[in-house]
């Protein structure tokens, strides 16, 4: 079985290859002797700004990197600079725990904490660390420990120490490096493609006026709880801030993350959050206003030209990208499923359209996996390319499974845009992440995977044909084939409240 796999808008190589990765990994842990192909486009087919952002009003343009180009930018390949990132629209109400706020504000719970008042009653002990500056510490630690290395000078030769007892030595404390937990973190970090940012986030955070402010209002043990709790917290959303989109996290992910950076701060992840929860809703309220948006005109539009461009792009010149993936599934012979995600359903989609309209899918497409996908609205706006407005699925096109999420704002329903049609199934699944984020935390859920399985298990060896005048003509409204995966819970099971929900279908 080939597996083709087609990325969606914004991505570029530095991101598709981790994800394909991830991908081929999952396939081929249920298909043995799966040949799962890349279809990366990005660079061919994707857009950029060819003068260098010049139309943009009162912006310098791109001074480094190649015309058009967004590289050689401060930050990540290919994007702005984090700290000039356009602010992610607020997750829908089922992101819960304050991530809403902090995924778009990373301090406000130290920038509260900070502003709080507290009663010192001037009994310290002298000499001894007061509980904040203890928790800033542990901070200092930790940025020391992942900083990047250098390489370091040759040390004289000297006498061994005698060996810490495991009560004096330093892995005492919390969580030390070489640790279960250490190793657990060290692997949570690189699952979800957030290693790469965390000596800088180390650094932000320990360099925050907001945290210093913090540490010095924790003055009892309680108060250094609060404040280790919401330092995890806030290292956890510098992470995922500075990774926007290519983050690959489901909020279990996000939650386990955030507990493993509270126990080497000495502390839990858990801890209360009562006092800033009281006042987050006021930081909730502050808005940058017309002058702070013309501002960061440039930075907003440059880093959403990958993902907005290319859908532009692809409106209006996605000839050459069709051409492509034509080409490429038909670069091999044998059983074929292809995975499209966003923009690539969008453009897999059009494709296999138009080619069973003209000279038919090639007979050994099993299945079109469109995942987070906006071509059902598209059509329902009639502006797929691929098919008349109003009309069904031509003939001979393939079996569609459609995965969302239904808090990814960018993912649809395909089954009632195409009542009726066998072909077309759509599965609900879940990760808990708020958007943006769960747009692309599909590719982390085992459910996903499974019901790929589910589905080419339950497929005859000859793709469906839809009747003649459904795939002419629109039909009535029917009852939509449609299935649900249990949101994941800590374990990746179903969550409780999610225990009736029905099984994977067929």
């Amino acid at each position: 079985m080939r597996f083709l796999f087609v990325h969606g808008t914004g991505v570029r190589r530095e991101g598709y290859d981790p994800l394909f990765e991830l991908v081929a990994r999952e396939l081929r842990a249920r298909f043995p002797d799966a040949d799962v192909v890349p279809c990366y486009w990005g660079d061919e087919h994707g857009a950029t700004l060819s003068a260098g952002g010049a139309s943009i009003p009162g912006f310098a343009g791109l001074p480094m990197g190649a015309p058009g180009s967004l590289d050689g930018q401060p930050g990540h390949a290919g994007q702005a600079d984090p700290a000039d990132w356009p602010d992610w629209p607020e997750a829908p109400d089922r992101a819960d725990g304050g991530w809403t706020l902090l995924l778009v504000d990373p301090l406000c719970e130290l920038r509260v904490l900070a502003e709080l008042p507290t009663e010192d009653d001037g009994f310290g002990i002298p000499g001894a660390h007061a509980p904040g500056q203890a928790v800033a510490d542990r901070l200092a630690a930790l940025a020391s420990e992942f900083a990047p290395e250098v390489a370091p000078e040759p040390a004289p030769e000297v006498a061994p120490e005698p060996t810490a007892s495991p009560a004096s030595g330093p892995a005492a404390g919390p969580a030390a490096a070489g640790t279960p937990a250490a190793d657990e973190l060290a692997t949570l970090l690189a699952a979800t493609a957030l290693a790469a940012h965390l000596p800088a986030a180390l650094r932000r955070l320990a360099a925050a006026e907001e945290f210093a402010e913090a540490c010095e209002q924790a003055v009892d043990a309680a108060a250094a709880a609060e404040l280790t709790a919401a330092t995890a917290r806030a290292l956890t959303a510098e992470l995922l801030a500075a990774a926007g989109p290519r983050a690959l996290c489901t909020a279990d992910e996000r939650d386990r993350l955030a507990e493993l950076l509270a126990d080497r701060l000495g502390g839990t992840a858990r801890g209360p959050l009562g006092r800033a929860a009281g006042v987050l809703g006021r930081l909730g309220m502050r808005v940058g206003g017309q002058r702070l948006l013309e501002r960061r005109r440039g930075a907003l539009t440059v880093g959403a030209t990958p993902a907005l461009g290319d859908i532009l792009r692809y409106q209006a010149r996605g000839g050459p990208l069709r051409a492509y993936l034509a080409e490429r599934i038909a670069a091999a012979p044998g059983p074929t499923v292809v995975i499209g995600h966003s923009l690539g359903g969008i453009a897999l989609v059009d494709c296999l359209a138009l080619a069973a309209a003209d000279r038919g899918v090639p007979p050994d497409l099993r299945l079109l996996v469109t995942v987070g996908s906006q071509a059902p609205f598209l059509h329902e706006l009639g502006a797929l390319n691929g098919l008349e407005p109003g009309s069904g699925l031509p003939s001979g096109f393939p079996d569609w499974l459609n995965i969302y999420d239904p808090g990814d704002l960018l993912g649809y329903r395909a089954a009632p845009v195409f009542p009726g049609d066998p072909r077309v199934t759509d599965h609900e699944v879940s990760s808990r992440q708020p958007f943006p984020y769960c747009h692309s935390a599909y590719f982390k859920l085992p459910a996903l995977y499974d019901r790929i399985a589910a589905a080419l298990a339950a497929a005859p060896t000859t793709p469906a044909t839809a009747p003649a005048a459904l795939a002419a003509t629109p039909t009535t409204p029917a009852t939509a084939p449609t299935t649900r995966t249990p949101a994941a819970g800590p374990t990746g099971g179903a969550g409780p409240a999610d225990a009736t929900a029905p099984e994977d279908g067929g």
